[in-house]
């Protein structure tokens, strides 16, 4: 479908990567492997064609269409949030828009014998039949339910975008590809803006729904869920390999021995050709072998061994100066914006040395309650930090905030106190910014790199108490892991705000929930809190609503995310007449469901007998036509019952 052919791309005249080819089928489920730099995001942005090579192709059909979602990108704040996702149809309207025009001119022709005549009819045929394929009467129904598996309660559709963080209004421009469903999605990091609920829901749709998915992601998880192909991009080089992440790795380590073995046998043959060359260099009698060795010894290429030096790179922490026994009380603690509750009665303790998870839905007060406790905002309650607490803080937008003017060594020279400044090439050495790479301007430095370059400045004092905001956004799968090894290797006590399933499995023993506006303690691991979500409260866990509520203290961009409305305390007893008028409403929906179904039983079979015809044979135009839209009304009907299902389960709940 997508053929990569020959591709080099160069940087200042420094190759990022030379010579890469590979073809992408229709159905392929790909991820992107390498470190930080390697060129992953570069190589997504040439397939998607935002971006010329130095050398090399990007072939595919003219019809194939590709959606891309970057890292970052600048947001439009114009409209409302389903007006927005709307966006995404707007072939749709157009094709609408000619369809009302074509019949017009129909209405008032009465040329009915002349060529002219015949083409408006074709056209307006086609017209209809792609209207038909591409689901136009189920348009409605797609928004809304992509944009409520993202994450989005019905409340917030009508709300403007410019009310969303970013976060939130990069699930919109996700929303408005998947809506698409271009024949190649190519996503770069997009769980990075997702929580752990939408991941699961993204994951599903990628599985079941997308057609061919090439992206680049830090969540190991959501790459062995999703992916069945792996391309890894390495010393310039891609390696295909035809299975998902996990068995990758391990595939991975059988093809770095060989190379090492190959190296070694190498360099024991330039050993001697060298050798060779010095112990005979001087007598005639040689010189023929000697300069026969010498065109012998320009002739190797050499082996590159494709493995990452991670063994220089060992996040340590300093040790942790002693704190009091409980380093965190909270009492009663609550915010709210306005009338907008967050979270209310939140009542813990963390001891020393915990590490703990703050998990749940995007906007549900993670975020709001660390910046509580570094006192960046005020709230009801008491919140009291321990004795002799010192707190390293990693922000989630924290590498935004590094001076994209500076250099590398500059930027952590700015911040390096004592004697520590005379050792900041060795720590930058040590974090695989040695030599040129520290003179690097920081905004030339991959995701990765800025959030290495942030986590640096965050080692230079010692503290006992780390609130890491998101810290494995943008990082590669091998950096987290040195990350996570670090975190767990750290005597003091630790918060990590994190949706990476992975990331907090082994790391953390508790896990506090945030979501309808309370904070629950769980005790255990990330998985042994989903296999309970999972099993107890999946009925909650699909009917949760999380409107968004607008910060008025602070900007857009900050933490403005949905919320949820405090549960009241007494359901009011309804009056007969609201009571028949809510029995209506429930038998519509019922109805609504009912006919849903229906559809999807006339539909199955009505595939069932063109099947039929196929399997007898008859593989013309028209009837293989009729079997691809058959398929996808029922998609479009499946798509229609499961809105129907959700709305009367919020009805009956």
């Amino acid at each position: 479908m997508v053929s990569v052919n020959d591709l080099t791309m160069e940087f200042s005249a420094r190759p990022i990567f030379s010579d890469v080819s590979f073809v992408i089928n229709k159905t392929d489920k790909i991820g992107l492997a390498g470190k930080n730099g390697a060129g992953k995001s570069t190589l997504l942005k040439i397939i998607a064609g935002l971006q010329q090579p130095t050398s090399g192709t990007v072939s595919k059909p003219s019809e194939v269409t590709i959606g891309y979602l970057p890292q970052q990108m600048k947001l439009a704040d114009d409209t409302s949030i389903i007006n927005e996702a709307r966006k995404a149809f707007a072939h749709i309207d157009e094709h609408k828009s000619r369809l009302d025009d074509l019949n017009e001119q129909l209405a008032t022709r009465t040329d009915y014998e002349s060529e002219s005549y015949a083409r408006l009819i074709e056209d307006i045929e086609y017209l209809n039949d792609r209207l038909s394929i591409e689901g136009a009467d189920n348009m409605e129904a797609e928004v809304e339910k992509t944009l409520i598996g993202l994450g989005f309660s019905r409340e917030d559709f009508d709300r403007p975008t410019s009310e969303f963080s970013g976060g939130w209004r990069m699930r919109v421009e996700l929303a408005k590809i998947l809506l698409q469903k271009p024949d190649l999605l190519l996503l770069d990091e997009p769980t990075n803006h997702l929580d752990i609920e939408s991941i699961q829901w993204l994951e599903q749709f990628l599985q079941t729904k997308a057609k061919a998915v090439m992206l680049v992601s830090h969540d190991r998880a959501f790459l062995d869920n999703v992916t069945r192909r792996t391309i890894e991009i390495s010393c310039g080089k891609a390696y295909d390999y035809k299975v998902s992440y996990t068995p990758y790795t391990e595939l991975r380590k059988e093809r770095v021995e060989q190379q090492m073995r190959a190296y070694e046998n190498q360099q024991k043959q330039i050993a001697d050709i060298k050798a060779f060359i010095e112990r005979f260099r001087y007598q005639a009698t040689k010189a023929i072998q000697v300069q026969s060795r010498i065109k012998q010894l320009e002739k190797i290429v050499p082996i590159e061994v494709d493995e990452v030096d991670n063994s220089r790179l060992r996040l340590k922490f300093p040790p942790a100066p002693r704190s009091g026994d409980f380093p965190l009380i909270l009492e009663d603690v609550g915010k709210a914006y306005g009338d907008h509750q967050v979270f209310d009665h939140a009542d813990f303790r963390i001891r020393r040395g915990e590490k703990v998870a703050f998990v749940g839905k995007n906007g549900e007060g993670k975020s709001t309650l660390v910046k509580c406790i570094m006192g960046e905002i005020e709230h009801t309650g008491m919140l009291k930090l321990g004795h002799n607490v010192k707190i390293g803080y990693f922000a989630q937008n924290q590498a935004q905030l590094l001076d994209e003017n500076l250099t590398v060594f500059e930027t952590i020279d700015n911040v390096a106190v004592g004697d520590i400044r005379l050792k900041i090439r060795d720590i930058l050495g040590a974090f695989m910014f040695g030599g040129e790479a520290s003179d690097k301007k920081v905004k030339v430095l991959s995701g990765g790199e800025k959030t290495r370059l942030a986590m640096i400045k965050l080692l230079l004092e010692p503290v006992n108490f780390l609130i890491l905001d998101e810290p494995t956004n943008h990082l590669d799968l091998r950096t987290k892991d040195i990350l996570k090894d670090a975190i767990r290797d750290f005597d003091g006590t630790v918060i990590v705000v994190s949706h990476d399933r992975d990331f907090l499995d082994g790391l953390v023993e508790k896990v506090y929930e945030f979501g309808g506006g309370k904070v629950r303690e769980n005790i255990g691991g990330i998985y042994d809190f989903l296999r309970s979500k999972n099993l107890e409260n999946l009925r909650d866990l699909e009917l949760t609503k999380s409107p968004t509520g607008k910060n008025p203290d602070s900007s857009p961009v900050q933490d403005s995310a949905p919320t949820v409305a405090p549960p009241s305390q007494e359901t009011p007893k309804l009056s007969y007449a609201e009571q028949k008028a809510r029995e209506k409403v429930v038998k519509k929906a019922e109805k609504k469901v009912k006919d849903a179904e229906n559809e999807i039983s006339r539909l199955e079979s009505l595939l069932k007998e063109i099947e039929e015809k196929i399997a007898a044979g008859d593989t013309s135009s028209e009837t293989l036509d009729s079997y691809a839209k058959a398929q996808k009304d029922l998609e479009n009907g499946m798509s229609i019952w499961e809105l129907a299902t959700m709305e009367l389960e919020d009805l009956r709940s």
